[in-house]
């Protein structure tokens, strides 16, 4: 694929400095730059790059003034970072494969139907009464329960599981190994100290453009449905309980886990390793930061946590400013004591 600079500058409604008559025919990043290469830089602390980079292009934002010479050209734009993912669309759009049709052995259970533009990769199974929507791609080893339904432009790939009666809207991707719809954790304990086992009758449902990382799972709720609202994104290896709710365009960074019945509000975002225990909620744009565990609500929307118990950031910030002086302290401490 090869393309002009000032054509990609169009297609990005961005501006030229340099020459735009150059070819570009591959994506780079800014350090690992060719000729013939386009990379982008957003982050300031790569601006040390630019300087050096044989890159033939890069992306920079409208404001951004170069402190040295350059050599390469640039496009500006509003954001570099959206930019340059555009960019990356549009190129993965011209150069990923895009099978089509039946390969064998796959199965498609009874009274199950797919829409036009579908693939279905060897070894998959569709189980009875599914209903898939069209341009659904389905890589080889997916399973599919009996009852589930899949909207239109989906694409699950290799090994990714879907329980009976789950729900997936349109526009969604489910990464390799992903189980969707699989038993929560539901036990009762017992007087002679054994569990007993909690039937799970409920769904998860996927609504629109949700993506689910490699190897995450999202239990099946007890009654009703776990639900992932439109647009949230979740990482690889992420826990969702039963009975959660995630809110809209919420991120959810890998390892992190939600315990059963929490209601996760919309532009949330759940760094990695992060916990949060159930039957509680949190409210729109709450940030829980790496490492963080979240015991009880967060009321206040746009509120950001971190430390191992989540507190507000600037108290938590000074109170480990504190800590690392507690040796320092406990001397003084010390000296007081003697006098």
């Amino acid at each position: 694929m090869e393309f002009t600079i000032d054509q990609i500058a169009q297609l990005l409604e961005g501006t030229v400095e340099g020459d735009g008559s150059q070819v570009i025919d591959t994506l780079k990043k800014i350090q690992e730059g060719t000729p013939g290469s386009i990379g982008f830089l957003s982050n300031l602390k790569y601006e040390k790059y630019l300087y050096t980079t044989k890159c033939s292009a890069i992306i920079v934002s409208e404001d951004f003034t170069p402190q040295k010479k350059i050599t390469t050209t640039l496009i500006k734009v509003k954001d570099p970072y959206t930019a340059f993912s555009k960019l990356l669309e549009n190129y993965a759009a011209l150069t990923k494969p895009n099978p089509l049709g039946k390969e064998e052995p796959c199965y498609l259970g009874e009274n199950s139907t797919i829409g036009e533009g579908f693939y279905r990769g060897a070894y998959s199974y569709i189980g009875k009464n599914c209903t898939i929507g069209e341009n659904v791609k389905i890589y080889p080893q997916v399973y599919i329960g009996d009852g589930v339904t899949i909207g239109n432009n989906c694409v699950l790939h290799s090994g990714v599981k879907i329980y009976s009666q789950s729900k997936i809207g349109n526009d969604c991707e489910i990464h390799s190994g992903a189980i969707i719809g699989s038993d929560g954790f539901g036990f009762s304990p017992q007087a002679d100290g054994t569990y007993k086992n909690v039937p799970q009758l409920g769904n998860v449902v996927l609504e629109d453009n949700v993506s689910i990382g490699a190897n995450s799972t999202i239990d099946c709720a007890t009654l009703g449905s776990t639900l992932i609202k439109k647009g949230a994104k979740l990482d690889n290896q992420v826990q969702i309980a039963h009975n959660v709710t995630i809110g809209e365009n919420t991120v959810i960074a890998s390892q992190a886990g939600v315990a059963g019945s929490t209601i996760i509000g919309k532009n949330c975002v759940l760094a990695g390793k992060s916990s949060i225990v159930g039957h509680i909620e949190l409210a729109d744009r709450t940030i829980v930061g790496g490492n963080t565990g979240i015991m009880k609500s967060v009321n206040e929307p746009g509120t950001t946590l971190f430390g191992f118990i989540g507190f507000d950031l600037k108290a938590s910030l000074k109170s480990y400013s504190i800590f690392k002086k507690l040796p320092l302290l406990q001397d003084k401490l010390r000296e007081l004591e003697k006098k």
